[in-house]
């Protein structure tokens, strides 16, 4: 499980004493924490399950997101040092996401789609971008993947 994971390179971070390793793989703890929190408040009023990997991996995707979001604001704004830092975080976030499907790969998703769906313009993009999540959302980058959607119903 990605958890376990988690939990042991923190202990094998705060062993080599890595100050930002660990405060990042802290950080992920808490946010995941923080989800577990928010899904036992869903089940309890007709929530469904989850599975704990799908779980934790939307997680990291979410504050993998949110980091490059903040290095292309920092870059932009003249403020390296602390795009580096996000780098750096970034780089601890991915080692944990599952490998994410190449360009190729989503393109030849989205057209197994058309064909299944019978989608041909762009009315049909929410239903093709639904089906691409359901299929392969741990893996698929959805900013990709909405672009080449585009690109393929136009």
């Amino acid at each position: 499980m990605i958890r376990d994971d988690i939990k042991a390179a923190t202990i094998t971070a705060m062993k080599a004493k890595e100050k930002e390793r660990t405060a990042t793989l802290r950080q992920m703890s808490a946010k995941i924490k923080d989800r577990d929190i928010e899904e036992r408040s869903n089940k309890s009023s007709g929530g469904k399950d989850i599975d704990d990997d799908a779980l934790v991996t939307s997680v990291l995707q979410k504050m993998a997101k949110q980091r490059r979001e903040s290095i292309e604001m920092y870059e932009s704004g003249g403020r390296q040092e602390l795009a580096d830092k996000e780098t750096a975080e970034l780089a601890v976030i991915e080692e944990f996401l599952p490998q994410m499907m190449s360009e190729d790969e989503t393109k030849a998703a989205i057209e197994a789609i058309k064909a299944e769906t019978g989608a041909s313009s762009m009315k049909d993009m929410g239903q093709v971008m639904g089906a691409l999540k359901a299929k392969h959302g741990a893996v698929l980058d959805g900013k990709l993947a909405s672009g080449l959607v585009k690109a393929a119903l136009s």
